[in-house]
């Protein structure tokens, strides 16, 4: 049994000054039972100041500090461990810059005991760019053709049953990451997403999606680049050979 009834919502940062406050605001907007778990890599901007600041004021915001920008992968590892130890029924990953709207997060959340195929619980719910529904606004049309590149080559290589594996908006059951080796996680950026469904697919987990509309960034500046991208593909082929 769970020591905890709320969804934790991990949110990684570095350099997020300009939307996170308004992202934790409309987190609880949209989903008013939840809780936010800030994981910042010592942004020099002051995200991690903020976070601080505002967790000393309201009970509903926990923050971890690392000290320095150590990748995507861990920081969700961090925000998955903190959900295990503290016994959250679900993490929620989401970005920090709008990309993941926070209106779709009660549909995330509701699925997790119904969107199964026979009307039954799942152990991951995507938000998913590549469902009926679901779709991309403000990319170019090579940002669009790489992302739609690696889900194919991860679908194809890794055998995963989701459409929008690359995805980072996604609600976990944390009981089923229990059964999850976090030392035995390769990635440490981008790849983490389609490696972590990897190994939640050998556990025998179920996955479902949601559509949603990632928008790009409001705010910032985009962290991934083409060393990222195959960076990812190489990892990804790495494990299909072990598998």
């Amino acid at each position: 049994m769970s020591a905890r009834s709320n969804p934790l919502a991990a949110v990684a940062t570095y350099n997020e000054i300009e939307n996170l406050p308004r992202l934790v605001e409309e987190i609880f907007q949209y989903l008013p039972e939840a809780e936010v778990l800030v994981i910042d890599d010592n942004s020099p901007d002051g995200t991690g100041q903020w976070a601080a600041q505002r967790a000393a004021e309201d009970h509903r915001l926990h923050c971890i500090h690392r000290a320095g920008k150590l990748g995507l992968g861990t920081a969700t590892i961090a925000g998955m461990k903190y959900a295990i130890a503290e016994g959250y029924p679900y993490v929620i990953t989401m970005d920090a810059d709008f990309s993941h709207h926070p209106r779709y997060l009660p549909a995330l959340v509701g699925g997790m005991e119904s969107a199964g195929p026979d009307g039954g619980p799942v152990d991951v719910m995507i938000g998913s760019r590549y469902v009926p529904g679901g779709g991309v606004e403000g990319w170019p049309l090579r940002r669009h053709l790489m992302s739609r590149g690696v889900n194919f080559y991860a679908r194809l290589l890794l055998r995963l049953p989701a459409r929008d594996c690359s995805g980072a908006f996604r609600c976990y059951r944390v009981d089923t990451l229990r059964r999850i080796d976090f030392d035995r996680v390769r990635s440490r950026g981008y790849s983490f997403q389609e490696e972590i469904l990897w190994h939640l697919r050998r556990t025998g987990a179920r996955f479902a999606e949601t559509p949603i509309l990632f928008v790009d960034r409001r705010a910032g500046s985009s962290k991934i680049n083409l060393r990222e991208a195959l960076g990812a593909l190489w990892i990804i082929f790495r494990l299909a050979l072990s598998r």
